[in-house]
């Protein structure tokens, strides 16, 4: 099963992020994505950010009906960087072939992540058109090392071409929506998932805020 994996901390999930993504599914010919909702540093708490609950309900609630997982998996694993998550979900499911999915804005910046090359050497990557930061994703150093390992859109399905590293860039009309944008106008968004705690459809299990000292 070709799988896709979008990484995010959907603070909330939107109709966007579920737009972009049916876009892709069908654009990679994908079995499915998976949205991993990061539970974040506990460590370090950021201002504005909802609980792993709430931010897991609202992606369910924007991926019903779709070929789309939303799971904090993360959590469960236990990983803090993207590759070691990368790497275990490929260890954990040997059946599925993963796409790692990433907008342009990340792109950018890919290069100041750690291991980075590791990632791309893990799984095939594509890329999501952002308005605004492609100049800069197509003059970053990670796109300068990942750009002679571009293929087609249609060359990522086929089995047997999914060695990685692998770069595909999709573009697809802009979504306005962001999540910046629906917290300032209701910054209280959360208190609707309040509750019980959302039961991850990947894990079964169900996801519990960590304690705080």
């Amino acid at each position: 099963m070709l799988t896709g994996i979008l990484g995010g901390s959907f603070n909330p999930a939107h109709g966007g992020h579920r737009r972009i993504t049916c876009f892709t599914i069908d654009a990679l010919g994908l079995e499915e994505a998976w949205w991993l909702v990061s539970p974040g540093n506990p460590l370090k708490p950021r201002a504005g950010m909802a609980p792993l609950s709430a931010r897991l309900k609202s992606a369910q609630v924007q991926a019903r009906r779709a070929r789309i997982v939303p799971t904090a998996i993360e959590q469960h694993l236990g990983t803090r960087y993207t590759l070691d998550t990368l790497r275990k979900l490929v260890r954990r499911y040997p059946k599925r072939d993963f796409v790692w999915l990433m907008g342009s804005d990340n792109l950018a910046q890919f290069h100041r992540w750690k291991d980075w090359r590791e990632i791309a050497r893990t799984m095939p990557i594509a890329v999501i058109a952002r308005p605004g930061y492609n100049k800069a994703a197509m003059s970053s150093p990670a796109m300068a090392w990942l750009r002679r390992y571009r293929m087609s859109a249609a060359d990522i399905g086929k089995r047997g071409k999914r060695s990685a590293p692998a770069l595909v860039l999709l573009s697809f009309d802009p979504d306005p929506r962001s999540a910046t944008a629906i917290r300032r106008g209701d910054a209280d968004w959360a208190a609707r998932y309040d509750g019980a705690p959302a039961r991850d459809r990947l894990t079964f299990r169900l996801i519990l805020e960590p304690v705080r000292a």
